[in-house]
């Protein structure tokens, strides 16, 4: 009979999070800790992730925020330094942290495009910059990269996005490339439309109403229904686990077939 907590290797463990104040990067943060990992969760938003934090804790889990902007080396630098110190090591590396913004080209200013640019693809580079060389001292390591159906093909009214997410996507292939040799494995995660502030979010930019009929045209697709925070979560969990030791280099689509 296999022993699951012993085949996923992952009780114990430890996961550095980005954008892990609410919506997927919350869900993912608790379904680690429920799982027994430790976890560090870094957003800009203070109180969302001082309160996930807390409701992690008091579920049992362990669980501590650090502020963190992203889009700074010098914070990025804080936070790889700050979670090594606390564990010794770092096991798992999951960059969520993301923005966008719906507009077309033409309608798009630069100030949006830079926002959506430097949140959702400079954060994957820097984290990585900064936690990579612990990882390599310590000889192995686990990356998962939030990436999107739209890292894989393109959408409306969402070029910022679409080209943050594809190139955390080739990024993935390409630290892949470089980390394999030291036993680093990364992949990246593309979810599609979920239940989270973020959708809530780009139905308000492009003049919609979160409600039933939004949400039932963004299920229209084989599994019909919005994914759930818990749906990536679970995904990002294998590939950080013990589970997937040959796995590197890889998008796993989670999007209840959208773009099947």
């Amino acid at each position: 009979m296999l022993d699951l907590n012993e085949l996923c290797g992952m009780r114990g463990k430890n996961a550095v999070i980005t954008g892990a104040a609410s919506g997927l990067g919350a869900g993912i943060a608790r379904f680690f800790a429920d799982a027994g990992v430790k976890v560090m969760l870094l957003d800009i938003n203070e109180k969302g992730g001082e309160e996930v934090g807390a409701k992690i804790r008091a579920s049992g889990g362990d669980a501590v925020f650090m502020r963190c902007n992203v889009t700074s080396q010098a914070d990025c630098a804080a936070a790889a330094e700050a979670a090594f110190q606390r564990w010794g090591s770092i096991d798992s590396l999951v960059n969520c942290a993301g923005a966008t913004r719906r507009r077309t080209v033409e309608d798009l200013e630069e100030k949006d495009w830079d926002l959506v640019l430097n949140v959702t693809l400079k954060s994957v580079y820097l984290m990585c910059h900064n936690v990579v060389p612990y990882m390599k001292k310590q000889g192995h390591g686990k990356i998962v990269n939030i990436g999107s159906g739209w890292a894989l093909k393109g959408g409306d009214q969402a070029v910022a996005y679409c080209a943050s997410k594809g190139g955390v996507w080739n990024m993935t292939r390409a630290l892949a490339i470089d980390c394999g040799p030291h036993n680093i494995n990364v992949n990246c995660v593309c979810p599609g439309d979920s239940d989270t502030p973020m959708l809530k979010s780009e139905c308000e930019q492009l003049g919609g109403t979160y409600d039933s009929a939004f949400k039932a045209s963004c299920a229209v697709r084989p599994i019909a229904r919005l994914g759930t925070p818990k749906d990536v979560a679970m995904c990002v969990f294998f590939l950080c686990s013990e589970m997937s030791p040959w796995v590197t280099g890889s998008a796993l689509v989670v999007d209840g077939g959208g773009i099947a």
